[in-house]
């Protein structure tokens, strides 16, 4: 029993360790604030995929579209490095609308499943519609990985759609969801858009340094083994059998009568706004730079690469402003969609590839500036005026965003052709000073308080466990305090029969102001 005494003795001590570890690691992930910082980063990063697998493709789509003509994607004598650098290359006739349906398909196939995928969140949760998400993107990037024609692709393109109209809202509102408070969740959104951003511009270096010296497959197989990593730690955060959050959620309000609320519509048509000139811009800039300056490919290819700083910096901007001042949330929004119109009203000014990125950041800056002031205010909105649960509302953003990148690729393009670059740029410039007043609308938001209807249901309905029970008693507090005086427990039953009853959209929306 000599050599066998020490190997055993040494295998118990390893088996004791790793056992020490794993309940370090499970005692962590029990942790609430561990928790959500965990969420918060698989959230990130399913975010951070999606937005890659949206620019990594750029590559490879010159070189389907020079095999179906039969291998002439050579021609220019600098292999596939030569088609690394534009956002959407430059084809002819039916290519051009092929291209731009291509890269359209995604967006729309979002716009079309948000309705459904935000009231699908609202009923079962977060976890499994984001577990969900990553599945189905998980699939598409496995489909591209091994795509051979251009019907693969469009059908792993309109894929992708799908599993980002479940992981993108689902992730965004599980954001709101554990970030109750401010500004902890605007620093949590913020991170999330600022992982967004990184996605955009990572992207095409990522895939173009792959593709050139790994083959077309290896990006996508990279994307596909986080992708499958991400969604093994949500299964190991959240087991889709732990229902019991699920069971004590409220309601939410449907997503029709979210639309119909007049101040989401400002905020929704103001996020729709101010991302046009980005989604009109990427297709169509490299080939004005190419035509009006003569600039070279790498200048084409990098001419977006600058945005990505004074992005992030707008993010940490608006979160530090927010934090001090949030009573000027609708102001930031503002402020960022005249920085954005004026940016895009200077960029056919330009004449030099210096010139030309100053407008660019200026508009990434704006759209910084207006999407970390305007996804709170939507969670604020919901929480004041609604029901606190967040997978309609942010399905409602996430149509906004998808409205302008539907139309980019396929109308950009038709506008400059018929209308021209500078009338394009002067229009979306336009149209965003114009609605930048529009949020002054919003200036009363943060004022507000529950409505009449909703704090009634919460304080009459019975808690349905320990969490339910803690809260139930921290609203009933500030409950009394809001109801006027003279106020019977008989009016408040009144309201909250008539809210169940099918009562008009004015009792459904009361507000108060403090």
């Amino acid at each position: 029993g000599g050599p066998a005494g020490p190997s055993g003795q040494a295998r118990l001590a390893a088996s004791r360790i790793l056992n020490t570890r794993r309940r370090r690691l499970g005692t962590a992930m029990q942790d609430a604030r561990r928790q959500r910082r965990l969420l918060l980063v698989i959230v990130c990063v399913a975010l951070l995929l999606d937005n890659m697998l949206y620019m990594v493709i750029v590559p490879i789509i010159p070189e389907y579209l020079a095999a179906m003509r039969g291998g002439r994607g050579n021609e220019s004598g600098g292999g596939n490095r030569s088609r690394l650098v534009a956002r959407y290359p430059a084809a002819a006739g039916n290519e051009d609308v092929q291209i731009g349906v291509l890269f359209a398909s995604k967006a729309i196939l979002q716009l079309l499943v948000n309705p459904l995928s935000g009231t699908f969140i609202d009923r079962v949760g977060y976890d499994v519609p984001l577990l969900i998400g990553l599945a189905v993107m998980f699939v598409s990037t496995a489909t591209f990985a091994f795509a051979e024609n251009y019907a693969t692709l469009f059908a792993a393109r309109s894929l992708q759609g799908l599993g980002s109209a479940f992981a993108d809202t689902a992730g965004i509102a599980m954001i709101a969801d554990r970030y109750a408070e401010e500004p902890a969740r605007s620093r949590a959104l913020g991170t999330a858009l600022a992982f967004i951003s990184f996605g955009s511009l990572a992207a095409p270096p990522f895939s173009g340094f792959l593709y050139e010296f790994a083959g077309k497959q290896v990006p996508f197989l990279v994307l596909a083994c986080v992708c499958l990593l991400d969604g093994l730690l949500l299964l190991a955060l959240v087991p889709p059998c732990a229902g019991g959050a699920r069971a004590n959620m409220p309601v939410g309000t449907p997503i029709h009568r979210l639309m119909a609320d007049p101040y989401i519509a400002v905020v929704a048509g103001a996020l729709t706004t101010c991302n046009i000139p980005l989604a009109f811009l990427e297709p169509t800039i490299a080939n004005w730079m190419k035509e009006s300056m003569g600039a070279s490919e790498w200048e084409m290819g990098l001419a977006w690469l600058p945005a990505f700083f004074p992005h992030v910096l707008g993010v940490y901007v608006t979160v530090r402003l927010a934090a001090k001042y949030p009573h000027l949330q609708w102001f930031y929004g503002a402020l960022g969609m005249a920085i954005i119109g004026a940016s895009s009203c200077v960029v056919p000014a330009c004449r030099n590839f210096g010139q030309v990125t100053v407008p660019l950041c200026g508009i990434c800056f704006g759209i910084a500036l207006v999407d970390t002031a305007l996804l709170p205010t939507l969670a604020f909105l919901v929480d004041v005026r609604h029901v606190s649960v967040y997978g309609s509302i942010y399905a409602i953003a996430d149509i906004s965003y998808s409205v302008a990148y539907a139309l980019g690729p396929i109308v950009a393009g038709q506008i400059v052709h018929t209308m021209g670059f500078v009338q394009l740029n002067l229009g979306m410039g336009l149209a965003n000073v114009l609605y930048a007043p529009v949020l002054l609308s919003l200036k009363n938001v943060c004022q507000m308080k529950p409505s009449h209807s909703e704090r009634n249901i919460l304080l009459e309905e019975a808690p349905k466990g320990l969490y339910d029970t803690i809260k139930m008693e921290e609203r009933k507090g500030k409950g009394k305090s809001l109801r006027p005086a003279g106020e019977t427990e008989e009016n408040n039953m009144d309201f909250y029969h008539r809210d169940l009853t099918g009562a008009s959209e004015e009792d459904c929306s009361d507000y108060e102001y403090s």
